[in-house]
């Protein structure tokens, strides 16, 4: 047995043996995102549930907040298997995440949030994600699986006044459980094809009559989805370990002291891609994906390279680079909280990590062509909050300052294979392999961020139904980075590119593929944003809100190397990039009727962002991979409905849907789509022809206008659902319930480039799951089948650097089924 497995059974039979006595389990606890119904009657459990949030850093139901807010529960989580963020979205339509690892992972609300793309450091993202109060700054630092989660707030619309610059877009705010005076204990097994095991367990209780603890652990296994028939083993698969501890010191009722650490190991083979399909570009025919490969299996007889399979739901690939994705994550917080009578006054202490080591396959195929790519980043992160929070009967408010510092640091090694100089050199270069195998960029670069904040919001009752809620934040940032790319060729000499090199010359080739680069961006900035929220309730179960926040994320440096000029070299105006400048307005009506046993939501938006933050890629396969620069203009719009009810003890069903219309109102300088590169390009200060899309040998436009179409990512329609009957029984001579739950999520087609492509756009797809189970007092015993009907869908597109028309992706997970048992005390 592992030391993990012997971990987790230690703390899993502790938590089953520790006590006979178990606790209820709430019977509606599985059914996906709560609206949150406000309860009247304790004695009557079918008229809704209390939900408790801290959306406005205070304690207060759901429906009182006047603002977009998902709460999706614990138990929730578990029912229907969505452990992480990055699962997160299939209960909560207004939320888009995706990753092609745990590094490049974009988390977006209303279309807005982080750049698509390829991730740099030297931005900010635009949901800020949260866990028991402690910002995490970068999203590849919050791929965690969920550990012994208490809810998770989905807070949508510009959150800058009380949650920082990180949240044009909205915030995510985990709440773990808290350590308990009263003993108590919970354990989950689960186990599914795929050889799927997951197993979690928590403990918490008094170590004394000031002090209690709480530990929780939690691991998951599952064999990977994709076969490479290359390495003969399954890649991307899940190998999580995830630990939290924490201290409460608690010497009155009036202070608390809460000590809390984690630590999270993610150690699977991936992340890799599949071949999904070609499409042709304006690159020369006999240099495009399918010409290059018969020229590559021409050259070297016997050889006849072909993918596994052009259907990407064969789930084959064969790529040819070692593969991994080993992520560490973790810290320790220090949070105190004093009440002073007349508030309360917390301080929030926090060092965090993170510890990044991947390997990739840059060119997705099986040929040797970017035979090495890894950037491993190392990230400490500091930050310390001071709150004070006043409640009375006709005003509330809260004042802090925050502050923040970090350091991320990044070695970074690409290397061009065997394959390379046919894959990307023309004429009598083209056959000489050693041009470009071997030619090696070590890239050496670091980050050094600082924040402060000080902030305020008040909401004063004018009348007993009317509240304005006005709120400032100040912010002042600076940013300093350092990036630095030395190239070698295959005999391990430094090359040079200045002055540039004469064209058809060896050195001329090299500096075509990697240049050395060396910068060192350096920006500070202060901004203002402010907001202004207007509420009004109707009936003591009716409130309707309107809101104005003026927002901003702030300045960025382009931190993984910058563009080449038309002269072919580093373009340093693009060095640091523009903040973003927010408006947001929004409507909003939260309503409970028929008894309080349903709960009816629905808000309106219309966000601009000037200067919006994009990433964009040149195509080269080692020049810059990609880097930031500003839109012009970017508008979201859309409404927002979510329906909750609860009829009895017996039935109890929601409804969430989202229309989101995100675009480009104005990006006049955009690179071009694949379908639109490639060729030779058109002169300069000539009026871009787009008029030959995908005809080889075409010229191509230097860059492109895209006003007006959609951004990368965004689904215009999603909707999420899910529904839970009980019968009350006698089974095997216990008390408890039979029950049958459904849940499932649509998406509509959306595009996976940052400049719209014809050929990476991702068709809609629905998924449905089903459950059945049986519970009682302190167990649940239940099977699950996810995506169901096994339905074929494609998580992610990646057009492959090079322009020859290759396009690889990531198919979602097939049909998965198996079984879960918990046991609570």
């Amino acid at each position: 047995m592992t030391s993990r497995n012997l971990l987790l059974a230690s703390a899993a039979g502790l938590a089953l043996f520790a006590s006979p006595a178990f606790a209820d389990t709430a019977a509606d606890a599985a059914t996906g995102v709560d609206t949150g119904a406000d309860q009247v009657d304790a004695d009557s459990p079918s008229r809704g549930d209390v939900i408790i949030v801290t959306a406005r850093r205070r304690q207060e139901t759901a429906q009182e907040v006047p603002l977009a807010i998902s709460v999706i529960r614990g138990d929730s989580i578990e029912a229907t298997g969505n452990f992480n963020v990055v699962k997160l979205q299939q209960l909560a339509p207004t939320l888009q995440v995706y990753t092609s690892n745990p590094r490049n992972t974009s988390v977006n609300i209303r279309g807005l949030g982080v750049p698509f793309g390829l991730t740099s450091d030297g931005f900010e993202q635009g949901v800020g994600i949260y866990v028991d109060d402690v910002y995490n700054s970068r999203v590849a630092a919050a791929t965690f699986d969920f550990l012994d989660v208490d809810q998770v707030e989905v807070l949508r619309g510009p959150q800058g006044t009380l949650y920082g610059k990180n949240t044009t877009a909205g915030a995510i705010n985990i709440t773990t459980n808290q350590p308990t005076f009263d003993f108590e204990g919970r354990a989950e097994l689960t186990a599914g094809n795929l050889n799927y095991k997951q197993g979690k367990a928590a403990i918490s209780g008094p170590l004394s009559e000031t002090v209690a603890a709480r530990i929780a652990v939690a691991t998951t296994s599952r064999r990977g989805v994709y076969y490479n028939t290359r390495t003969q083993r399954y890649i991307n698969e899940q190998d999580n370990l995830g630990l939290r501890g924490q201290l409460l010191f608690k010497p009155s009722e009036d202070l608390s002291i809460t000590l809390s650490g984690d630590y999270s190991q993610q150690d699977p083979e991936g992340v890799g891609t599949v071949f999904v399909r070609t499409g042709l570009t304006q690159r020369a025919l006999n240099r495009q994906y399918d010409a290059l490969v018969a020229s590559i299996n021409a050259a070297n007889p016997g050889r006849n390279y072909a993918v596994p399979s052009r259907n990407p739901y064969d789930r084959l690939t064969d790529l040819d680079s070692n593969l991994n994705a080993g992520n560490k994550i973790g810290g320790a917080s220090l949070k105190v909280k004093w009440d002073l009578g007349a508030g309360t006054l917390t301080s929030i202490s926090a060092w965090r990590f993170w510890d990044w080591k991947p390997e990739n396959d840059r060119d997705f195929t099986g040929l040797s062509i970017v035979a090495k790519s890894q950037n491993p980043s190392q990230q400490n992160q500091y930050s310390q909050e001071f709150r004070y929070n006043y409640t009375s009967d006709k005003v509330d408010f809260v004042v802090g300052l925050f502050g923040f510092k970090q350091r991320i640091d990044t070695q970074g090694t690409e290397q061009q294979g065997a394959d390379a100089s046919r894959w990307s050199l023309t004429g009598a270069q083209a056959a000489d392999a050693s041009i470009l195998n071997g030619l090696t960029a070590t890239n050496t670069q670091f980050l050094k961020s600082e924040s402060v904040a000080l902030y305020g919001q008040v909401s004063y009752k004018l009348t007993p139904e009317l509240t304005i809620q006005p709120g400032v934040r100040v912010n002042y940032d600076k940013k300093e980075g350092f990036y630095q790319r030395v190239v070698t060729n295959g005999a391990g000499q430094v090359i040079s590119c200045s002055p540039a090199p004469a064209a058809g010359t060896v050195l001329a080739a090299q500096c075509g593929v990697y240049q050395p680069q060396s910068t060192s961006p350096s920006v500070s900035d202060w901004n203002f944003s402010y907001d202004l929220n207007v509420n009004y309730k109707v009936a003591p179960d009716v409130l309707v809100y309107a809101t104005y926040a003026k927002s901003f994320k702030t300045v960025g440096i382009n931190q993984n190397g910058l563009p080449l000029t038309t002269a072919n070299v580093p373009d340093l105006s693009a060095s640091t990039v523009k903040p973003e400048s927010v408006n947001h307005f929004e409507i909003g009506l939260k309503t409970q009727f028929w008894d309080r046993k349903a709960t009816f939501n629905l808000s309106a938006f219309l966000t601009d962002i000037k200067d919006f933050q994009a990433t964009v890629n040149g195509g080269q396969f080692g020049t810059v991979r990609g880097y930031l620069a500003n839109a012009e203009k970017v508008r979201s719009q859309g409404i927002e409905a979510d329906l909750k009810i609860r009829t009895s003890d017996r039935f109890t069903a929601y409804a969430n849907a989202a229309y989101t219309d995100a675009k480009y109102k104005k990006f006049t300088n955009a690179p071009c789509p694949p379908e639109l590169s490639g060729g030779t390009s058109q002169a300069a200060g000539a009026t871009p022809d787009y008029s030959q899309p995908g005809v080889p040998g075409a010229l191509s436009p230097r860059a492109c206008d895209i006003s007006g179409q959609g951004l990368p990512g965004v689904s215009k329609y999603a909707f999420s659902y899910g529904a839970e009957y009980n019968i009350p029984v006698n089974l095997l001579d216990k008390e408890g319930q039979i029950y049958l739950g459904v849940d499932g999520n649509y998406r509509s087609d959306w595009n996976s480039n940052a400049s719209p492509s014809r050929y990476t756009k991702v068709e809609g797809y629905a998924l449905t799951n089903f459950r059945a189970g049986f519970r009682g007092d302190g167990f649940d015993v239940f099977g699950w089948v996810r995506n169901a009907f096994d339905v074929n869908y494609l998580e992610l597109l990646q057009v492959a650097p090079g322009n020859v028309g290759l396009i690889a992706g990531q198919p979602g997970d097939q049909r998965t089924w198996g079984g879960t048992l918990k046991f609570s005390f």
